[in-house]
């Protein structure tokens, strides 16, 4: 169980895409890291976009960054409520200056953008958001999955399996 001492947040908001919020969490569990579900409310029953559930375990301010060691970011269109939030603002800012592993993937890179820590980076997202992607500074590649330095970045839930792969692989590091 490579993870069993890691701790990840998963962000959580409304219309998130199931697959991409559930299995990351899942695949993580499996190598034994410990995953909060992290939302606006701890205790509030979030809606996927195809109406699976997800409850937040814990609400923004009951958490704080630096006792977890990455973070991941659904697709969906959770990541363009999630990136209204300071608090998760605060929290990527915070895993991007100590290098901690940032998973993001799908429509995810909307949160990077409004964290501003895309200058300069190598990424991957859903093509609908590619001019974003660049126009935060980052240099877009149409592939599965983009490792640069602690970010992952992916597609779309078809990517799921390198994506995850290579998230649990940085976490591991």
């Amino acid at each position: 169980m490579r993870l069993s001492d890691k701790k990840v947040i998963a962000l959580v908001e409304e219309e998130f895409e199931d697959l991409e919020l559930w299995y990351p969490i899942l695949r993580l569990q499996e190598e034994g890291a410990t995953v909060h579900l992290v939302g606006k409310e701890a205790g509030k029953k979030y809606i996927g976009k195809y109406g699976v559930p997800a409850e937040a375990e814990y609400s923004f301010e009951e958490i704080n960054a630096d006792d977890y060691d990455a973070i991941l970011v659904p697709g969906g269109w959770a990541p363009d409520k999630l990136r209204r939030y300071p608090e998760v603002l605060d929290f990527v800012r915070k895993m991007d200056a100590a290098k901690k592993p940032i998973g993001q993937i799908c429509h995810a890179g909307w949160v990077l953008i409004s964290a501003n820590i895309l200058q300069g980076k190598n990424v991957t997202s859903t093509p609908g958001i590619k001019d974003d992607m660049t126009n935060a500074g980052a240099a877009w590649h149409d592939e599965p999955v983009t490792v640069d330095g602690h970010i992952v970045s992916s597609r779309r839930p078809p990517d799921l399996p390198p994506y995850v792969k290579a998230f649990a692989d940085k976490l591991a590091e």
